[in-house]
């Protein structure tokens, strides 16, 4: 009667089996802009193919970022969390295998009740437990690739966290050489002023010029000096930003490149096919399993609404005293059959909100896949404008130069005013600021560009060829 009880257990489990919910989900929908279209190519090569140490050539930039791949705080607690999803994840799949547990029982009970004699019943015994609980709805599967599908997003969240830190070393370190380069402009510039108005009190003392002049020369000198305290103030906090990516304290110098460069980039960098963005970006892939986690958990507590089986099985020794207690063998069988009758909607309602938080997540990852896109469309928009802008500038400067030039020349043959002068060299000075901060947009939208497609994360062969 037990064998046949239970085989219309397992067959009625069967049965229900191809009742999983899962089925009625509403998979989500992603539409995917064309090839020919916008930013993105028909050919699937793209730079988020390279690697952070082959894509960028400064020697101390791809130290830095080793540097912070090793130490960073937040990339080590990333680190952590998947080493928590693993643990998890092997706890769910025991829960699919039996569990043998040992007991040393020994106890003494008296009984003393009314109106009856005094009983002690003493028991010592020696026994092994073997119980298993028969997945037969998959409420124990299911909960494995839940488990499965989160660690596996802990996985790809470890990455985008690579991704990201490398994004923000290499913005920090752009920022910090232009900081370097305008403080060097701005005292270049002070030596330069510093000379005029050595030359403007000469002039003023000999009567050659009113004193007016002098004092013009005076201001710009000082306009010039006033830039130094805040550059200076910038260039610490951009040092102390990269010290805490690599891990480690505000206490020393920063060993970085001298001059921010023009990149020799072409104008328009291959992006790959837009279908690929969604298997490279690990924080879409993260968002992709974590919408894997939620069909697991809906699949979970849909079973969970069903009955549940646990088979237990002890055998050992018992008996009252150690004298006879390897002549006593003791067994014991049992099974468990539970099924829900009344209990108020409890488990109807948990399956509700398990359903509610894989619309969520569907809508999540859409969102995402969403703003990937938006966010290369704007990164490669961003660094073509760069590149423009660089352009400008360098024709700018070029001017700028040439009318300080010329209304020194002519101030020295007396056609012009001192006040000419001035304006033309202030005019350099913002010239030469503004081409190094294009410059440095331009660095930092291609550092942007090769992060929104999905660049960065993959570690580097080793530390040695990382920074060749």
């Amino acid at each position: 009667m037990k064998k046949f009880h239970l085989c219309i257990l397992i067959l009625f489990a069967l049965l229900c089996g191809g009742c999983s919910a899962v089925k009625k989900l509403t998979p989500p929908e992603v539409s995917l802009p064309s090839a020919e279209s916008g930013y993105f190519d028909t050919d699937s090569l793209t730079i988020a193919d390279l690697g952070w140490w082959e894509f960028y050539g400064d020697e101390y930039l791809k130290d830095i970022i080793q540097k912070v791949l090793e130490n960073n705080k937040r990339l080590q607690m990333a680190a952590q969390r998947v080493e928590q999803s693993r643990y998890l994840l092997n706890a769910d799949k025991a829960k699919l295998l039996p569990e043998l547990s040992f007991r040393l029982p020994w106890n003494h009970e008296t009984n003393s009740y009314y109106q009856e004699l005094k009983l002690i019943d003493p028991e010592i015994g020696v026994k092994a437990t073997i119980s298993w609980e028969a997945d037969l709805f998959g409420s124990l599967r299911w909960n494995k690739k839940k488990s499965q599908a989160q660690y596996l997003a802990t996985v790809q969240d470890e990455r985008a966290m690579r991704m990201v830190l490398v994004a923000e070393t290499a913005s920090a370190y752009f920022r910090l050489v232009a900081l370097d380069n305008e403080l060097s402009i701005v005292r270049s510039t002070m030596t330069t002023r510093e000379e005029g108005v050595r030359l403007a009190k000469l002039r003023f003392e000999g009567g050659l010029t009113s004193e007016t002049v002098y004092q013009q020369a005076q201001v710009q000198y000082a306009t010039a000096a006033a830039l130094i305290p805040n550059l200076e103030y910038n260039i610490k906090v951009a040092e102390n930003a990269l010290l805490i990516l690599m891990g480690e304290l505000p206490d020393r110098e920063v060993l970085r490149a001298r001059e921010l460069k023009d990149n020799s980039l072409p104008e328009r960098i291959p992006a790959g096919l837009p279908s690929s963005l969604l298997e490279r970006r690990p924080d879409i892939v993260s968002f992709e399993e974590k919408l894997r986690s939620a069909v697991a958990n809906v699949g979970y507590t849909y079973a969970k609404r069903f009955p549940s089986l646990n088979i237990e099985l002890t055998g050992g020794l018992e008996d009252n005293d150690f004298k006879n207690l390897f002549r006593s063998p003791f067994s014991y069988v049992a099974e468990n059959f539970v099924a829900p009758l009344v209990d108020f909607g409890k488990r109807k309602n948990t399956y509700k909100a398990a359903v509610a938080a894989y619309e969520e997540a569907r809508l999540g990852y859409e969102n995402k896949v969403l703003e990937a896109f938006q966010e290369v469309d704007n990164a490669a928009t961003r660094y073509s404008t760069s590149r423009m802008a660089v352009t400008r500038d360098t024709e700018l400067l070029e001017a700028a130069y040439k009318y300080q030039d010329l209304t020194w020349k002519q101030y020295r043959g007396g056609t012009i005013n001192y006040i000419d002068v001035l304006d033309a060299q202030r005019r350099y000075l913002e010239a030469r600021i503004s081409r190094i901060n294009a410059i440095r947009d331009e660095h930092l939208a291609l550092v942007q560009l090769y992060k929104a497609l999905g660049g960065g994360w993959t570690l580097a062969p080793s530390g040695d060829e990382a920074s060749r």
